[in-house]
């Protein structure tokens, strides 16, 4: 698996340009012999077609699909830069991570940064900071500020556990918090003896605030619904938190419960389903409902289906992006064929964070005085390959 290590992380970088430190990552890449000198060309060609530039100070250069026969072995080199690089359109990086990738293995980087392009405060932080192991702490959302929010991501879903009843499944989500680092041992214990509380269409809450190092959140659905009596359980949330930035989640699932659409939620992606809850507005839960049909969707509506080989990976994703920021309409896009929420079509992030992959059908909606002219043109350039030969 593609993982940031420190080791692989160089600091107090500089460069007069973009096209400077994707060289000097190349080189790195080249010198640890991960991939051939012939790979720089490709970094440098995939710059030039659209930016690499994710937010919050961070780029992630990589070759095209043309180069990945330049990869010898999957891997990573990091260079901090802190007085910060040139990427283009106003943006500043102050982290770039060079990526050697013989298929798709980048997306596990991009999973890995959505927290960090979320949070307010991160390219501060990248300016000022002095080590290896600090960065590789804040890209694992494992920093002192960090550990005053709340975390739940992707990795803290596990469905189709097997299990026979509620307690094996609070053993599960214990074991999803200890490992983020939300809970210590006397946590484990205290969220395992703790009793759910049925918050609706199956699925059960609990909560605790003993033994909390970390607010956050696991979620273990079983692999066949559990009898719980006059209900069944098809999901746990188990809550673990020191402070109130849990609450919002919370609102959200009950708004859910009251609007009957928690279950919603169960056949999305770990991606899709983090999005729908993490960036849903609890007053307007609309948006967590499957795509509706385009006949009942105001205003223009597209649905498209994604023909590149490797998803909605760094690349097409952000010319996706890019095609829809050309445009002054609200743009919308859920992911049809994961049943997610909507999310703005404008954001790299929330976009790559679908988890869209080949063959996966994109719902776009748009308002606005040009709406007609976005649809379109998103659904030629998905048709086009998104800049890629699908």
């Amino acid at each position: 698996m593609l993982a940031l290590t420190a080791q692989d992380i160089y600091l107090q970088q500089s460069a007069a340009s973009k096209e400077e430190a994707i060289k000097a990552m190349a080189t790195r890449l080249i010198d640890k012999g991960l991939v051939a000198p012939g790979y720089q060309a490709g970094m440098l060609a995939r710059e030039a077609q659209t930016s690499t530039y994710l937010g919050n100070g961070i780029a992630i250069p990589h070759g095209t699909t043309d180069t990945r026969d330049q990869v010898k072995q999957t891997g990573v080199q990091v260079c901090h830069f802190p007085q910060g690089v040139d990427w283009g359109d106003g943006e500043t990086a102050y982290l770039a991570i060079g990526i050697a990738a013989k298929s798709d293995e980048h997306l596990t980087i991009l999973r890995q940064l959505t927290h960090v392009l979320s949070q307010d405060g991160i390219e501060a932080q990248l300016k000022h900071i002095e080590s290896a192991d600090a960065i590789l702490a804040l890209l694992n959302g494992d920093t002192k500020e960090s550990n005053q929010g709340f975390t739940f991501t992707p990795d803290m879903i596990l469905s189709g556990f097997p299990a026979r009843d509620i307690t094996a499944l609070q053993a599960a989500g214990a074991g999803l918090l200890k490992n983020k680092g939300c809970l210590d041992t006397s946590g484990v214990g205290h969220l395992i003896a703790a009793a759910p509380v049925h918050l609706g269409e199956g699925h059960w809450v609990l909560g605790i605030a003993n033994g909390v190092s970390h607010t956050g959140v696991s979620l273990v659905m079983p692999s066949e619904p559990l009898n719980m009596g006059e209900y069944v359980a098809h999901a746990l949330w188990c809550f673990a938190a020191n402070n109130d930035a849990h609450i919002a989640l919370l609102a959200t699932l009950t708004q859910l419960k009251a609007e009957g659409k928690l279950n919603s939620l169960i056949n999305q992606s770990p991606d899709a389903l983090v999005s729908a809850v993490m960036h849903s507005d609890a007053t307007d839960v609309e948006t967590v409902q499957p795509p509706a049909p385009a006949a009942n969707i105001e205003g223009e509506s597209g649905l498209f289906t994604i023909t590149n080989a490797h998803g909605l990976h760094a690349r097409p994703g952000a010319m996706l992006v890019n095609t829809a920021k050309k445009f002054s309409a609200d743009i919308q896009v859920a992911n049809a064929s994961t049943q997610s929420t909507a999310v703005n079509a404008k954001s790299l992030m929330k976009v790559i964070a679908l988890g869209v992959k080949h063959g996966h059908q994109l719902q776009f909606t748009a308002q606005g005085s040009d709406a007609q002219e976005a649809i379109a043109a998103l659904g030629e350039a998905i048709r086009q390959g998104l800049g890629e030969h699908a």
